[in-house]
């Protein structure tokens, strides 16, 4: 193993074990770190100077990566170089005096309430594979969900008396999250026939499985929900929050609190909810515009 990867390794190991931090948020430093390994082409990760990563961030700009990117690409360097330099293995930190690329605030892609609907019903759930997929939308928009919250929801997380799903989000934090009577409806429909018919008498403790029998990954449920959304004839921009999206966004349109909608989210800082009050002003505006005599 190079000195390089042998330094990514333990600094991804000490963030598991300082910060308790996922697996998706560890593999994304690894990441970035070894994109800047490879363009290095010589040098050792611990050698480079401040000249060295700026060149980098040029090099990415050229490339076509967005300011946001950039921005974050440096955010992983400080951090990894920040755990260098308490470690004693560098005498100086080289993403000290570089500034961050200046990022402007972008609003979420969302969908409306249309939308919404007609991506929900894009599924054919006569199928086994079909009922699981309209299970995993319904549920994934009526509480809100992060995409790898959603494929790792085991039985143990539901309580169906409640009406509500237990999930343990960024952090290891828990929030108890309502999923509503529409969703519920639609697991017990899944549950009662299509997941054993897709299992054929494997077991799994995770609630939305494959035709292979094992758990659903992101990626695979993203390529899913892409193909509906063809189906539906919905021709915006989908990320894997979109759906999340939606939910805050109509939330905070019919009057949700921005706290309770912050607490549902599963956000710690109420000004990464807030950005959904700037959606919500923005439909308010195109209403005013549309239907105001004045507008």
């Amino acid at each position: 193993m190079s000195e390089s990867a042998n330094s990514i390794e333990i600094f991804l190991n000490a963030l598991w074990l300082e910060h308790g931090l996922s697996e998706n948020t560890l593999a994304a430093y690894g990441s970035d770190l070894t994109q800047f390994d490879q363009w290095l082409k010589g040098s050792s990760l611990p050698e480079v100077c401040e000249n060295d990563i700026g060149l980098f961030l040029l090099y990415r700009q050229k490339q076509g990566n967005s300011s946001r990117s950039s921005a974050r690409m440096l955010s992983s360097l400080r951090r990894f170089y920040g755990y260098l330099l308490r470690e004693n293995q560098i005498a100086t930190d080289p993403t000290l005096l570089i500034d961050a690329p200046h990022i402007g605030r972008s609003l979420p892609s969302s969908l409306t309430e249309d939308e919404v609907e007609q991506l929900l019903q894009a599924p054919e759930t006569i199928h086994p594979l079909g009922l699981r997929d309209r299970t995993m939308l319904e549920l994934l928009y009526a509480a809100g969900l992060r995409v790898s919250e959603l494929v790792e929801i085991t039985f143990q997380q539901i309580n169906f008396r409640q009406g509500c799903i237990r999930i343990t989000g960024k952090g290891e934090k828990e929030r108890l999250v309502p999923i509503g009577e529409e969703a519920v409806v639609w697991l017990e429909r899944y549950l009662a026939g299509g997941r054993q018919d897709i299992l054929a008498n494997r077991q799994s403790d995770y609630l939305f499985v494959t035709a292979r029998g094992s758990c659903m990954t992101r990626q695979a449920f993203w390529h899913i929900i892409k193909r509906y959304a063809k189906q539906a004839g919905i021709e915006k921009h989908l990320s894997p929050h979109t759906l999340r999206h939606a939910f805050a966004t109509h939330l905070l349109n019919h009057g949700a609190d921005l706290r309770v909608v912050q607490l549902l989210l599963g956000h710690s800082d109420l000004s990464t909810t807030q950005i959904y009050t700037h959606i919500a002003q923005h439909r308010l505006k195109e209403l005013h515009t549309k239907f105001h005599p004045r507008g």
